[in-house]
């Protein structure tokens, strides 16, 4: 399936829903095929419009998804409406149960050591079907660790990159071309919240559109990357004007 795609500071969004994507991921996985997916928020696109090297590593992925509703306000902004949010932690969570269903393998490869036991602990409780064929955490040097050999040689169906921006998208985009096959996605925080480091906004936050806003009560030291929000709108603007002229 081909999706229709949404520019936004030049970063090409997919146009689908949270089920569509992870049906399509579905497919890949099927057929025994490769896949990049950014899961893109405000931040991130912030980051590539004023990075011009980060933007060409996501320009490399088969999927930028709009993690954020800043991403979906800001199409809608620009007349070109997507239908909803599609972010890390969920699709992280259906893929992980899709994973379960089909008895797939997964390699998870970030945040503390700690953390990522209890994540790989919580994944054996709720998801026993799941093969974790490996694991690393998120404190590693590039070129001398091995992880994307051994990750070659495990070759797992699904790799969840939870390294943050952008260190998770340049490790995917940087290895990639190695590996014969699997969905490759950057997930951020994905494996605190499932290991319980970190509480995800209650649901009546995320309906609201204020998940943003729990997240900065919650961890006020996030204030200075908030800052990118009214950065990212202002932007946005701009491509609107610029494209009524």
């Amino acid at each position: 399936m081909s999706f229709d795609k949404v520019s936004i500071l030049g970063v090409d969004f997919v146009n689908t829903t949270l089920s569509g994507m992870v049906t399509q991921l579905a497919t890949h996985l099927d057929n025994e095929e490769k896949a990049f997916v950014v899961t893109a928020n405000p931040e991130i696109v912030l980051h590539a419009h004023q990075n011009p090297s980060y933007k060409e590593v996501l320009q490399k992925a088969s999927y930028v998804t709009a993690d954020g509703i800043g991403v979906v306000k800001a199409a809608q902004l620009l007349g070109k409406p997507l239908p909803e949010r599609v972010t890390g932690f969920d699709m992280f969570m259906q893929l992980l149960q899709l994973a379960n269903e089909k008895s797939l393998s997964i390699y998870l490869l970030g945040a503390k050591d700690e953390v990522l036991q209890r994540a790989i602990n919580k994944i054996n409780e709720q998801f026993p079907n799941i093969k974790i064929v490996g694991s690393h955490h998120g404190f590693f040097d590039w070129e001398k660790d091995g992880i994307d050999r051994q990750i070659k040689e495990l070759k797992p169906d699904l790799v969840f990159v939870a390294l943050g921006l952008p260190r998770q998208e340049n490790w995917i985009a940087q290895h990639y071309n190695q590996f014969d096959k699997g969905v490759f996605m950057g997930i951020g925080g994905s494996f605190d919240v499932l290991a319980g480091e970190v509480n995800r906004a209650p649901e009546i936050w995320q309906k609201l559109n204020v998940e943003w806003l729990y997240r900065l009560v919650q961890e006020p030291t996030r204030w200075r990357r908030m800052l990118a929000l009214p950065k990212f709108a202002l932007k946005v603007v701009g491509q609107r004007v610029q494209g009524k002229r």
